[in-house]
C-alpha cells in the first residue's frame, strides 16, 4: 500500500513528464503550468490504492486538462495577430542529448502541431512521442482504441506532409549561423541575402504588441529587407546563445533588455527557416530551465 508521502511524491517524480506531455500539447509554458496545477489537483482526490500504473494515470489526467485547455485556446488563436509561434522555452542542454524529444518540441514541430485538431493532437504527442498503448491512448482521450488508430494514422500523415524536411538546427559553432548574425548585426542587405537558402521563409511573432510580418515570408531578398528594417542600432543590440527547445537558439537584447528569440535551422550553408519570436508575452518565461523528459 502506498503512503500519503509516496503517492504526492509520484506527482513530482513525473512531473516532467507530465509538463513535457501538457506543453507539446499547447505549445505555452504558462498554459502548460495551469494544467499540472488543475491535474494536481485531481490527482489529490485519487484512491490511489486503485492506481496500478501512476505514470499512465497522471499522464490521462493531464491529457484531459489539456485537451480542455487546447479547445480554448484554439479558437482565442484563430484571432491572434499574425503568425502564432509557441512559447519558447529555455530547455536543459541534455534534452539535445534526445534526439526524437528535442524534434518533438522544435519550433518546426510545434507549428505542425498547431494546425492539427486537439484530438488529432493529443493522440500524436501522447502515441508518437511517448510512446503510449492505443489502450492507454484510448483511456486518456475518452475514444475506442480502434478510433484512435485511425485518428493517429491521420494525424501521422498530416504531419509527415507539412513538416519542412529535415534540416539541422544552426548552431553557436557553424559557420552559416555566425555570417547570418554578423549580417543582421551590421544591416548588411547583400550579405544577408548571401548567407540565406533560395526557398528561406521566415515566421515572426509579435502577436500585434510589436513590430513582426503579418505573413510568413519568402524569399531571400524578402527575409532580408525584413530584418534589415527591424534591426536597431548596432551598438543597442545584444546577441547570445542559449538552448531553447531542445535546440541552440539566439537570445536578441536591446538596451539590455529581452527583445526576441531566434531560432535558424540551416541547409546546404544557409539559413533555411527562422522563426523570430518577438510577443513580449512569450518571453517572460525563458528566465527558468525546464527539465523535459519521455
Amino acid at each position: 500500500m502506498r503512503t500519503e508521502e509516496s503517492t504526492g511524491d509520484e506527482f513530482v517524480r513525473h512531473r516532467p513528464l507530465l509538463f513535457t506531455i501538457a506543453y507539446e500539447m499547447l505549445g505555452s509554458t504558462a498554459d502548460a503550468e495551469d494544467v499540472l496545477q488543475e491535474s494536481w489537483l485531481r490527482w489529490a482526490d485519487v484512491d490511489k490504492d486503485i492506481v496500478r500504473d501512476p505514470r499512465a494515470y497522471l499522464a490521462r489526467i493531464v491529457t484531459r486538462q489539456a485537451l480542455n485547455r487546447l479547445r480554448t485556446v484554439k479558437r482565442q488563436r484563430e484571432q491572434y495577430v499574425g503568425p502564432w509561434l509557441p512559447e519558447p522555452l529555455a530547455t536543459t542542454p541534455d534534452v539535445a542529448d534526445d534526439v526524437e524529444l528535442a524534434d518533438s518540441v522544435s519550433f518546426a514541430m510545434l507549428v505542425v502541431l498547431e494546425t492539427l485538431s486537439p484530438l488529432e493532437r493529443a493522440v500524436f504527442v501522447l502515441r508518437e512521442v511517448f510512446g503510449f498503448g492505443y489502450d492507454e491512448v484510448a483511456e486518456a482521450t475518452g475514444r475506442s482504441p480502434t478510433a484512435v488508430r485511425q485518428v493517429a494514422h491521420r494525424a501521422r500523415e498530416h504531419v509527415q506532409a507539412r513538416r519542412p524536411r529535415a534540416v539541422a538546427p544552426a548552431t553557436p559553432c557553424d559557420e552559416v549561423a555566425e555570417r547570418f548574425l554578423m549580417a543582421a548585426r551590421n544591416g548588411d542587405l547583400q550579405q544577408l541575402m548571401d548567407v540565406l537558402a533560395p526557398d528561406v521563409v521566415l515566421l515572426s511573432d509579435g502577436g500585434g504588441k510589436v513590430k513582426a510580418a503579418l505573413r510568413p515570408i519568402h524569399g531571400p531578398d524578402k527575409v532580408a529587407r525584413f530584418l534589415q528594417a527591424v534591426a536597431p542600432e548596432a551598438e543597442r543590440l545584444g546577441i547570445e546563445w542559449s538552448t531553447v527547445n531542445g535546440a541552440p537558439a539566439v537570445l536578441v537584447s536591446v538596451d539590455g533588455v529581452l527583445d526576441s528569440v531566434v531560432s535558424m535551422e540551416s541547409d546546404q550553408g544557409r539559413v533555411s527557416r527562422i522563426y523570430f519570436v518577438r510577443n513580449p508575452d512569450k518571453l517572460a518565461s525563458l528566465a527558468e530551465q525546464r527539465a523535459l523528459t519521455r
